[in-house]
């Protein structure tokens, strides 16, 4: 789970060691991989008309903005526990809410960083409207957040549950 406190990120230790290993990745297998592409591409003729080597060095650059990410995040990481089980919305909890009440209009979704996100659950940024408006509340509470047309929207609180992968 993700917590950002200023410039520090906190992560459990099964994050920051996902986000290890894909650095460790990139910064050596995957660079060799692309560094093969592009002398490929690039033996091929003319560069001007290139397909090939364009689309590899666009990959290349991809790949080196997320080791550019990776590095600055994990050089402000700290590594702590998953949050108590106390009920209160915070970083790595999974968070039910009604929109305006409605229990049948509900969203379940974790709160945390893009860099814990998880494909079997949406996730939403501590820094996002939703995610600032409903953190530190607890089930019962009621918060309203800024939506982007620039009207507000009012959630409940249902429930806040620490997240398990």
């Amino acid at each position: 789970m993700t917590q950002t406190s200023d410039n520090v990120t906190w992560l459990t230790q099964e994050a920051y060691d996902q986000l290890k290993a894909e650095l460790e990745y990139l910064s050596g297998p995957a660079r060799t991989e692309i560094a093969i592409k592009i002398s490929a591409a690039r033996d091929e003729g003319d560069l001007k008309e290139n397909g090939g080597y364009h689309a590899a060095k666009e990959e290349q650059g991809k790949q080196e903005l997320r080791v550019r990410q990776l590095t600055q995040l994990l050089q402000n990481a700290k590594v702590g526990e998953a949050p108590a089980d106390d009920g209160i919305v915070e970083p790595g909890m999974v968070v039910t809410i009604a929109f305006d009440g409605d229990p049948d209009d509900s969203l379940e979704f974790l709160l945390a960083s893009r860099e814990y996100a998880s494909s079997d659950i949406e996730t939403y940024s501590p820094q996002s409207p939703l995610g600032s408006s409903v953190n530190g509340k607890k089930a019962g509470d009621t918060a309203q957040y800024e939506l982007p047309n620039g009207r507000s929207a009012k959630v409940k609180i249902l429930d806040a549950k620490p997240y398990r992968a």
